[in-house]
């Protein structure tokens, strides 16, 4: 992609997903997500009620009056992204791809992140962890990992998230945020890794989803393309009990997904490439705000 190109798609993005941002999530980014812990703010006088732990003896002894120490909520965070960039992204039967919903996703939270003063970072793993972006605060930050989610390139088209997860909580070792934004195909387990990881941080699954994947139509005798193993193959969609069978391990796989993310206590959400994406974010913002 050229230069040219490559600034006017990300502009684009930028000003479609700050837009959305602002319309849909009006605090409910800042309510959903709290900070790492408490800080000091200032005195006051004591008024009953007041919890006698935070009693600021040395100010108290000066005025011989009580006072206590105020505390606010530290409201800086650190905001990553686990991004599976696996080659079965790249599939896609509406209005755009499941790799072009994730990279819509990606900016809303990231400038989401940023309008809230918070540091956003990424790692982007296939069945390798294939880049690592550390956290950084504002929008020229945001644009960076944006510009690389478009233009990079992956060595692999395998699927590993358990090796993003293990990188992921071997380098952060602050509490943080972290969405991992898959379509979660992946023939390795993961969720024992997903587990470890909320067990210390704030872990959200977001499953980029297209509707095509439910099922196979009749087609007839058509070529497939494995884009994770990189094979071709003659499919007869014609066959009744090839399609039964599809639908049945797509329908197992769908409850095998929300038996485990509830086991794993991993908030989660399906975001559609139909559109109604912003609709099931929303939801899930406001389901953690109360």
């Amino acid at each position: 992609m050229e230069t040219k190109e490559l600034l006017k798609k990300v502009r684009e993005i930028e000003l479609k997903t700050r837009g959305l941002t602002k319309q849909v999530f009006s605090g409910e980014y800042h309510s959903a997500f709290k900070g790492r812990g408490m800080t000091f703010s200032e005195v006051k006088n004591y008024q009953y009620g007041d919890d006698v732990r935070n009693i600021d003896w040395n100010v108290t002894a000066r005025f011989n009056e009580p006072f206590v120490k105020v505390f606010e909520e530290e409201r800086e965070l650190s905001v990553f992204m686990v991004l599976d960039i696996s080659g079965s992204n790249n599939f896609g039967t509406r209005s755009k791809s499941k790799k072009e919903l994730m990279l819509e996703v990606a900016a809303v939270l990231a400038f989401s992140a940023i309008a809230n003063n918070d540091k956003v970072g990424a790692i982007f793993v296939s069945d390798e962890v294939e880049k690592f972006i550390p956290p950084g605060k504002g929008r020229s930050h945001a644009l960076m990992i944006l510009r690389e989610l478009i233009l990079f390139e992956p060595k692999s088209k395998g699927t590993h998230l358990n090796e993003g997860l293990r990188f992921f909580r071997n380098v952060v070792k602050k509490r943080s945020i972290c969405f991992v934004i898959s379509d979660f195909y992946d023939e390795n387990d993961f969720f024992e890794g997903l587990k470890i990881a909320n067990s210390k941080h704030d872990m959200v699954a977001l499953r980029i989803f297209d509707p095509a994947e439910k099922e196979i139509p009749n087609l007839g005798l058509i070529k497939m393309f494995d884009a994770e193993k990189n094979e071709v193959e003659w499919v007869n969609t014609g066959s009744k009990q090839l399609r039964s069978k599809y639908k049945k391990q797509f329908l197992d796989n769908e409850e095998n997904l929300n038996v485990q993310f509830r086991k794993s206590g991993v908030d989660y959400a399906t975001l559609s490439t139909e559109g109604k994406y912003l609709a099931e974010l929303n939801k899930l913002f406001m389901t953690r705000s109360r």
